[in-house]
Parts: C-alpha cells; sequence; structure tokens
C-alpha cells in the first residue's frame, strides 16, 4: 500500500517587523501567536554568542568530526538532540520504509539505496556512504553546514558528506572545491540563514532548481518581486522566520501527523509546532467586504498570490531516465533551451520551464508516496505520489503544485518500481560506470533487499511538490477571472461547481428563464403604464 508523506502548508505571508499577529476567533491559543512573534522579532535578537572568543575554537582541527567533538564540548545535548530529526534520519520515524533514507520513491534521482555517497553529500552528517553509517554516533553530525557563516565551507558532491582535503574540480559542472580553514569555519558559527538551508534545499536532485520549482539559487537574494518575505529589498527573512525550530527539529516536511488538523492556529508536524499564514493574516486577512475573504475556507493563500513559479531561474520538469546510457549524434551532452541540458547521456532526457503556471489539488497537508515495495498498474501514468483531500473536507484547501513527470524503471513481473546502483565504479554494476539497466537494477535491488525478476521496462510517472514560496506581491494576485472563466486555471479540478468556469443546462435554462420572464415583466409592466398614462389623460385625470 502506498505510504503517507505530510507537507505542512509553508508559512508564507508574514508581517512586518514588530507587528503582533492578527487576533481572529480561529487563532486563540498563545503557542500560535507566540510562534508568530518568534517569526516576526528584530534582526538584532537573531544573533549569537561570537566564537572565536572561546579557547575550544582556537585548537587547530583536521576534520569535520574533530570540529563536531569540540562544539560538543559545551552543546552536549545537541547530536542527541538532532538524531531524533528527519534531517538525520531521512526517515519517517514511524514507518522506516517511508523517506528518503528509505525504500520511498521519486522520479528524479529515484533512490539513496546503494548510492549514498553521491545522496548524502546534502545529508547535515559525515561518512554515510553505505548500510554501515552509524547513525548513533555523535561526531558524525555536522554542525558547521547548518551553522558556519563563511560561505567556504562546502562539501564535495561525491564523498559522503565530508569535504575537500585539497583542492578539487568536480567533472559534472567544473567547480573547484577548496578544503575548509577549519578554525575560520568553526568560530563562524551562528544561527543558520538562507545560505545555509539553501545550500541542499535550492540545489536538491543534483542541480540548482530540479526538484522544487518554487526554490532555487535566485531565493539567496530574491527581491521583493520574487518573494515578498524573503526579498532582500522588502521583509528579508531568512528560512528559520517561518521554519521554527526546537531542539534542533525543523518545523517543515513531515511524514505522519496530519498537517493541518482541524484548520487549527499552528501546523502540528511529526515533532514540533509552526505558524501558518492564518497565524499572522488571520482567517480574513483581505480588507473588510472583499469577496476574497470568503475564499479562505476553500482556497489556500497560495492559490492566489503564487501565480507563476521558476519566475528567474528554470526548473526541471520531465526526466527520462530511458533515453540514458547512449550517446546522442556522437555526443554525452546537449544543450537545450534556457542554458540547461536537454539529454545528459548518464541521465536521459531533460526538459526545463520558466514561469510555471501551477497545477491544483485539493490538499489536506497529505501526501501519499510509493515506495519500492508497492504493487503499481503500468498501463497508464503512475503517480508516484500525489496530494489528498476533497471538496467535503474541511481541512482540505485548493492548493498549487509542481508536477514533475518523467520515466522510470519497472518490474514487468512483480509490478514494482525499481532501484537502480547508479553511483559507483564499474565493477560495482554501477549503472554510470557501465551503462547496463538490467545489472544495474540487479545490484540496486539486492542491495536494498528486494526482488528482481530480471525483466524490466519504464513507465510513465507523476511527482507532485506543493508550491509555497515565491510569493508575488499583492499587485501580481489573481484576479476572479484565472479562476473563473472557461479558460480557468481550475480546468481540472473536479468535484465542485465553479461559476464562470462550469455549465449545468438545467442551471443555464432556468437561469435564462428567470432572466426572460424577469425582461417580460418589466416590458409589461412598462406596457401597462403606457396604456394606463393614456387612458387617464383621455378621462381628463392628472397622470
Amino acid at each position: 500500500m502506498p505510504r503517507i508523506l505530510i507537507w505542512p502548508l509553508a508559512v508564507l505571508f508574514l508581517m512586518v517587523p514588530g507587528a503582533a499577529p492578527a487576533e481572529d476567533a480561529e487563532l486563540g491559543d498563545a503557542p500560535g501567536r507566540a510562534l508568530a512573534r518568534q517569526a516576526v522579532m528584530e534582526r538584532e535578537r537573531w544573533t549569537t554568542a561570537d566564537h572565536s572568543r572561546f579557547d575550544t575554537l582556537n585548537q587547530e582541527f583536521k576534520s569535520g568530526p574533530e570540529v563536531t567533538r569540540a562544539c560538543l564540548s559545551c552543546h552536549n545535548e545537541s547530536a542527541l538532540q538532532f538524531h531524533q530529526t528527519i534531517h538525520w534520519t531521512w526517515r519517517d520515524p514511524k514507518d522506516s520504509d517511508v523517506g528518503k533514507g528509505g525504500l520511498s520513491i521519486n522520479n528524479f534521482c529515484i533512490n539513496i539505496q546503494s548510492n549514498e555517497p553521491r545522496c548524502t553529500s546534502c545529508h547535515a552528517g559525515y561518512g554515510w556512504k553505505d548500510k554501515t553509517f552509524d547513525l548513533a554516533q555523535q561526531d558524525k553530525v555536522d554542525c558547521l553546514v547548518c551553522h558556519e557563516q563563511t560561505g567556504t565551507y562546502k562539501k564535495f558532491p561525491t564523498k559522503a558528506g565530508h569535504v575537500v582535503d585539497e583542492p578539487t574540480v568536480f567533472p559534472e559542472s567544473g567547480e573547484t572545491f577548496m578544503p575548509p580553514n577549519w578554525n575560520k569555519v568553526a568560530q563562524s558559527v551562528s544561527r543558520p540563514t538562507r545560505n545555509n538551508c539553501g545550500g541542499c534545499h535550492f540545489y536538491g536532485g543534483g542541480g540548482d532548481g530540479v526538484k522544487h520549482g518554487d526554490m532555487d539559487s535566485s531565493m539567496f537574494k530574491p527581491s521583493k518581486a520574487l518573494d515578498v518575505h524573503m526579498g532582500v529589498d522588502g521583509q528579508n527573512f531568512d528560512c528559520v522566520r517561518c521554519h521554527t525550530t526546537e531542539e534542533h527539529r525543523i518545523a517543515g516536511r513531515i511524514y505522519a501527523t496530519p498537517a493541518v488538523p482541524h484548520r487549527k492556529s499552528l501546523i502540528e508536524d511529526d515533532m514540533i509546532p509552526k505558524i501558518r499564514c492564518e497565524s499572522c493574516h488571520g482567517a480574513t486577512p483581505h480588507k473588510r467586504g472583499q469577496k476574497a475573504n470568503d475564499h479562505t475556507d476553500k482556497v489556500a493563500c497560495q492559490s492566489c498570490h503564487i501565480p507563476e513559479f521558476a519566475r528567474v531561474n528554470p526548473t526541471k520538469m520531465w526526466w527520462d531516465w530511458s533515453t540514458a546510457g547512449k550517446k546522442r549524434d556522437g555526443e554525452q551532452k546537449v544543450m537545450g533551451p534556457l542554458g540547461k541540458p536537454s539529454f545528459d547521456m548518464k541521465k536521459g532526457d531533460f526538459r526545463w520551464e520558466k514561469d510555471v503556471t501551477p497545477e491544483y489539488f485539493w490538499f489536506n497537508g497529505a501526501i501519499s508516496t510509493l515506495t519500492a515495495k508497492d504493487v503499481i498498474d503500468p498501463t497508464g501514468v503512475v503517480p508516484v505520489s500525489w496530494p489528498l483531500g476533497e471538496p467535503a473536507d474541511p481541512d482540505s484547501r485548493i492548493h498549487p503544485f509542481k508536477v514533475h513527470g518523467g520515466k522510470q524503471p519497472y518490474d514487468k513481473v512483480n509490478k514494482t518500481l525499481l532501484i537502480p546502483h547508479l553511483f559507483g565504479k564499474k565493477e560495482t554494476g554501477a549503472f554510470w560506470g557501465n551503462f547496463d539497466w538490467k545489472l544495474a537494477l540487479e545490484k540496486g535491488m539486492d542491495y536494498a533487499g528486494l526482488p528482481f525478476s530480471g525483466e524490466y521496462d519504464f513507465v510513465e510517472t507523476t511527482y507532485v511538490f506543493p508550491t509555497t514560496h515565491m510569493v508575488a506581491p499583492k499587485e501580481k494576485a489573481l484576479d476572479c477571472a484565472a479562476c473563473h472563466s472557461r479558460q480557468s486555471r481550475l480546468a481540472g479540478l473536479t468535484g465542485i461547481y465553479m461559476p464562470g468556469r462550469d455549465r449545468m443546462d438545467i442551471l443555464d435554462m432556468a437561469g435564462w428563464g428567470i432572466v426572460l420572464l424577469s425582461l417580460a415583466g418589466a416590458l409589461l409592466h412598462g406596457l401597462g403604464r403606457i396604456i394606463m398614462k393614456g387612458n387617464n389623460r383621455k378621462e381628463g385625470n392628472r397622470p
């Protein structure tokens, strides 16, 4: 059976610094107000101690784990706290199969199993290269990736979370990675900024803007026109203004608990509370009397206030693995429009897009996802993940999504999606070493401890990402006609009657009947007045 992922509706509409959260009947609990105030606190309160003054950070360091041990000499509970978070385990605490550290499938990089050294370059730890990685070891936590502020600390893409010891060029991008000055990076630590968060989250899926159409490198220093909250010429909020944190548990992606239980003022993840749009803006965020206030019980704020995503940089919308493994016209890589590759021998065909109109679904905060154990129907397009929600559900809202399409391998006999062994040396059977799909699938599924019949093909799939960032200025919000028209953005949304978009012959006939009767009544009334006026004049009466 499919597993459930939960994505909280990100906090998007925050007040100016110093303002109090909106008072509303739905926002009565103190924790919600407290979180809202935390989100808009003054910048100077977000400072930490000057760590360059601490003797323990002035010793000679030679590795990341050595720095971590120095950090833990003061912050002695931090690693144990972090070990309990999804940022560390990459798994659902209630179902170990779910999560990118488990057996969950996606349609971009597919799965981590047997590919750890490449995938864990964005893990906040050191050395997760295979199943032997000890998740309980405290000095394996990478404090610096989230806290250093020099901007010089970068993990190498294929070293299982480690940095380089000497200048090294990454062949895929041509970027040169430098060894860090351990003392400088250790002494620079502070609260995380968007540079720390974006270093991984803006490049998820193997490159800039691959996964999330609303998160890419343009969000490091966005303008207010791109995002009213994070814009450097606007509110200039960091990620942690909305992704509130307690004991290293970061509000954000979650797995097992409903994201918006009964539309409370908090979004509860499986770890900590998180404020949402209404926590600051209330349930009636528009001016008194505006019709838009009548939509908030069925339409998410994001649907109107994020008209397009990928507005600066393109995002990947299609990834076809079936074409990987052979050169195209003698070339290993072919560049397409928008300055992005349209083909890569290692990964197949791509399609990139800019200014993408989202797709809209009913969404109650839960997303169902497939694992490599789940049986699929390969006769049509397979949704690898899809949002849950329905019109009758009071917790559901119409919400915008990026829908990423592609083709990926599946088992023709067992009817399951397959995990390929992609990264590794040729002798390990890795696809990128041999370009042998059958061998790579055998190795990947064996590593994951799952059956493989030996017969495979490729099936078209879709994967959804809730769109929550790149909030446009209010002047750019959608107008009524965007949805209430025959060319509606919500053309594919079923289960409701929408004026201006939908037609019902009986209702239309009744409506026109009422119009015609009203017109006939007005004409008869006017004719009657004329006749009566003439009769009055004949009888000498005053009109």
